[in-house]
């Protein structure tokens, strides 16, 4: 039984030149011709696709912009299926793959090999991969919906084995790395480069419920956000292989290409969505990978001055070696507000304000507390810390991944001082060329959070380092399989045995 939908939308003109296109577009392929009559009981007996038509092709047709061939496009894009999100498995090929246990475990198992499952995948023998962030909290148990036997990992990159009957570009034997982020690549979002919010790779409807909206699919992460098995395996399956596989050209190694999957792009995003241009001062909190990445990106992209804000001394440490002109502030041994007014006179405060740290930020007793009880889910302490020490009118880029509610945040600090914000998952495959490009020509380099390399069989001990911050761990280089390409180098890495 369909939903109530007005019925004076089937008498709109509009409505049945849009469908009529549509019509049109999918069945030339298959010789076959539709009367416009026929057309319009296809939009009675098809109501809620014909009004998504129709709300698409109006957006389209207030543009001024679109030739029917545009419409038809878009038209099409809208019956678009949601990826599997459960690929199918072999019954007799396996691999290695890191998988979820439970909290502050996980388990490097054999499991059957995935094969293709939906016409446009591709299989990707994984070269690398490494641990995330955000990994982080899947193994802290802070993201719900994640489940014992998940295979982990959104950073990868690797070596086509196969490709679906609908792939055009990507091609068996290419190296390429993938976006953490999963998309159509031809739906309005994806037509608008909102790639990351493309509903076509998320089934979920604990999202729709928590968030009003299905948002882009990633790999190896949490239910939420499709439950694709991810690349912490020596294969992987990826939907949508067009969109979300990059060919990598041979003058870039497997290093610097790793990190394009996500981290790269995430730091640039920060900057992105804060609006940081040449002149501007900039503060990051947060000194793991991403927010060192993100202050390379500020200086890239024409800071005057940056600051770095974190509690642990070798991350800091790490950032300065790097970046001599960098202002290192550790929250443990100064004021930070005090600090940030000092560092930047003229606001007094930064111009902009980039969050890399997250909801797990805690400091004070009172978020603890609350977290501890589950009466909070997101810590406000960076956010609010935030609003307190960019200048007025200053702008804020949030790439520190939140999850649900925050108690006590500071709304007033942010509306009375007019800042501006922006925030999300980065859009990958819109900025990727451009920082590839910056990538091979040397403006930008992603390897510089790298401390350790290790193997596939190395994940649990990895996390566990990761997880408790043991030996200066920033970023660790994986090498999942050792001897397939000779791109692989770890000079001035450190070798744990």
């Amino acid at each position: 039984m369909h939903p109530t939908v007005d019925p004076s939308i089937w008498d709109s003109g509009f409505v049945r030149v849009i469908c009529c296109c549509l019509h049109t577009h999918v069945n030339a392929t298959q010789n076959y011709h539709h009367k416009n009559h026929e057309t319009y009981y296809w939009t009675r007996n098809n109501p809620l696709q014909a009004l998504q038509y129709h709300q698409i092709g109006r957006s389209i047709w207030n543009t001024k912009k679109a030739s029917m061939a545009t419409l038809a496009d878009s038209l099409k894009a809208a019956s678009i299926p949601v990826a599997t999100t459960k690929p199918r498995w072999s019954a007799t090929a396996t691999m290695k793959a890191n998988v979820f246990i439970d909290t502050r475990e996980v388990r490097v198992m054999t499991v059957p090999r995935p094969l293709i499952t939906d016409p446009e995948d591709a299989i990707l023998r994984v070269c690398a991969s490494t641990i995330c962030g955000s990994d982080l909290h899947l193994y802290h148990g802070e993201v719900p919906e994640v489940k014992n036997g998940d295979i982990l990992g959104h950073e990868f990159l690797g070596i086509v084995d196969e490709v679906g009957p609908a792939v055009q570009h990507i091609r068996k034997g290419m190296r390429v790395v993938c976006s953490f982020v999963i998309a159509c690549g031809r739906c309005p979002y994806c037509l608008r480069k909102e790639f990351s919010a493309c509903p076509h790779a998320n089934d979920s409807t604990t999202e729709l419920k928590a968030y009003g909206h299905r948002t882009a699919g990633f790999f190896g992460y949490s239910h939420m956000t499709g439950g694709y098995p991810g690349g912490q395996s020596e294969y992987v399956r990826v939907p949508f292989a067009d969109t979300n596989l990059l060919q990598l050209p041979d003058d870039i190694s497997d290093e610097k290409a790793l990190l394009l999957s996500d981290i790269t792009p995430t730091a640039f995003y920060a900057n992105e969505v804060a609006g940081v241009s040449s002149g501007d001062t900039v503060a990051v909190w947060g000194a793991g990978p991403v927010g060192i990445l993100a202050a390379q990106w500020a200086f890239v992209r024409g800071a005057k001055r940056v600051a770095i804000i974190d509690g642990v001394t070798y991350r800091l440490r790490l950032a300065k070696q790097h970046m001599p002109n960098i202002h290192t502030i550790n929250f443990k041994e100064v004021d930070v507000l005090d600090e940030l007014n000092t560092v930047f006179p003229d606001g007094p405060g930064p111009d902009c304000g980039l969050e890399c740290v997250g909801f797990e930020g805690v400091k004070s007793f009172t978020h603890k507390t609350e977290r501890a009880l589950g009466m909070e889910v997101d810590s406000p302490e960076v956010l609010n810390e935030m609003f307190k020490a960019v200048r007025p009118f200053g702008r804020l880029g949030i790439v520190g991944v939140y999850v649900d509610h925050a108690n006590h945040v500071h709304v007033g600090a942010f509306m009375e001082k007019g800042l501006s914000i922006g925030s999300g998952q980065c859009p990958v495959q819109r900025y990727w060329k451009e920082m590839l490009r910056r990538v091979q020509n040397g403006e930008f380099d992603p390897t510089v959070v790298y401390t350790h390399k290790g193997f596939i069989d190395d994940f649990p001990r990895l996390y566990e380092m990761s997880d408790k911050k043991q030996d200066g761990l920033v970023k660790v280089f994986v090498n999942v399989a050792p001897g397939l390409t000779d791109r692989i180098r770890f000079e001035g890495l450190k070798v744990e045995e």
